[in-house]
């Protein structure tokens, strides 16, 4: 790989992970080409140079981490019977506090998917995609309603982290009995 490919790839994640620290920091709406080129230490040409628009870039970080997020989080589902998955990804999860940079980065991302329908349309294909994996494990459990589970298990964790957001003494742990039950029946 040629070193400027190299050197391209090194500063398109640079500007990735600024923008998404700056979210979590300033919030969505405050992120601008300077604040991310300053944090990512280059030129704020190259902010332009590697990404349409500021809201591009946001949108893309934001994007890349529900992807890393929602992926781990199915595949620690996935590895296990219902009943320990569920402990073991609660206990995963649990890292996210609900006031951490990428826990306010998913936040605002949702709030800006109002305002930027490719954003709301490419989140919205993440979250079916996770809804459908963990179905599907729930399935090869021959959990009955595995859809319904499924979207019931996303929307209560979505609900913890927002939950735990405004009271950080939510503790994930206190669910897993009846989180273990609606999947195990």
């Amino acid at each position: 790989m040629p070193k400027s490919v190299d050197r391209g790839r090194r500063t398109r994640e640079q500007l990735l992970d600024a923008a998404a620290q700056l979210v979590g920091e300033v919030g969505w709406g405050a992120v601008t080409t300077r604040l991310v080129a300053e944090r990512a230490g280059v030129n704020a040409a190259l902010v332009h140079y590697h990404f349409s628009s500021v809201p591009d870039l946001l949108s893309t970080a934001a994007l890349q981490f529900a992807e890393r997020v929602l992926t781990e989080s199915a595949d620690v589902l996935r590895a296990s019977e219902p009943s320990v998955g569920i402990e073991q990804m609660l206990e995963d999860l649990s890292r996210y506090t609900g006031t951490d940079p990428q826990s306010l980065l998913l936040s605002e991302a949702l709030l800006a998917s109002h305002r930027l329908p490719e954003l709301r349309t490419s989140l919205a294909a993440l979250v079916a995609d996770f809804r459908g994996r963990v179905a599907e494990w729930l399935r090869a459990a021959e959990v009955k309603d595995a859809d319904a589970v499924a979207l019931l298990l996303g929307a209560a964790i979505d609900g913890l982290v927002l939950h735990r957001a405004l009271d950080e003494s939510v503790d994930f742990r206190a669910v897993a009995g009846p989180l273990r039950r609606l999947v195990t029946g």
